[in-house]
């Protein structure tokens, strides 16, 4: 049997000593959240929120429910017509089946939105850490758990059977005085190492101080802070119903598009 990625209870460990003042991701998060649901011409009165992090999320929606991001979900098929999944998906060890989970809970014509962290979220880090602890003891840990690019995400939403599906991107750059620094605000944000495979014994100190020579040779800003990058993945998809638009059948147009655009046509080449 395949070991899950994620130690769920050095995840549980990690949360429980969170500072609200880091969660500025989450504050990101719940940004892109309320962009979204205003350009919806729709009101919501049954809401579910999935999430590590309840504290954050039931001060931003006191009327919904909030539910743990365990690998199965306390969600009743058909009971909402609003699920949130808010940055819990990138340490799911099932992310397809926490999306199928959320769709289950959707009656027709509801939406669900996620909201995690995605592939070049801190990716000076990986490269610094990477490089140092291959100098420094020949070899590669794992550290920072493998993220989806977003290509891969529309399809997710797909497999989950959510109609309308749609995946996009934003990135936030934050500036740290040295590595230890961000490594200390991972800290409290709940996000640092929680991988079945990682490491069991303190990291060299000769690992950290080769890393942050790297971090600033590389990524130093002009003032001589170290960039880190966030990427928010955030995936929209609405339960299916026949009121949606649908796309048409191939073949079906009622005008070319040559016409459309006053243009004209040319044979193809032999």
């Amino acid at each position: 049997m395949t070991k899950p990625m994620t130690d769920t209870h050095a995840l549980a460990r990690h949360r429980a000593r969170v500072h609200r003042d880091a969660l500025f991701l989450h504050e990101a998060a719940l940004a892109e959240v309320q962009d979204r649901l205003e350009m919806v011409n729709k009101s919501f009165t049954d809401v579910a929120i999935v999430t590590g992090h309840p504290g954050f999320w039931a001060d931003a929606f006191p009327a919904a429910r909030i539910v743990a991001d365990t690998d199965t979900l306390d969600l009743t098929p058909g009971s909402c017509d609003l699920v949130l999944h808010m940055m819990a998906l990138h340490w799911a060890n099932d992310p397809v089946g926490q999306l199928i989970q959320c769709r289950r809970a959707l009656r027709p014509d509801g939406l669900m939105i996620s909201v995690s962290l995605g592939g070049d979220t801190l990716q000076e880090l990986r490269r610094a850490l990477g490089e140092a602890e291959v100098a420094v003891t020949g070899g590669l840990s794992p550290r920072i758990a493998p993220l989806p690019d977003l290509r891969d995400l529309g399809g997710l939403l797909q497999r989950a059977g959510l109609a309308l599906p749609v995946a996009d991107t934003a990135v936030m750059t934050a500036e740290y005085r040295d590595i230890r620094h961000l490594c200390h605000d991972l800290r409290a944000m709940g996000e640092t190492n929680a991988l079945t495979a990682r490491q069991r014994h303190p990291t060299r100190r000769a690992v950290f101080d080769r890393a942050q020579e790297l971090y600033a040779q590389h990524f130093a800003t002009p003032a001589g802070r170290l960039r880190a990058s966030y990427e928010l993945q955030v995936l929209t998809g609405w339960a299916p119903d026949d009121s949606q638009q649908k796309p048409l059948r191939p073949g079906s147009a009622q005008q070319r598009l040559a016409d459309a655009l006053a243009a004209t046509e040319q044979p193809l080449a032999d």
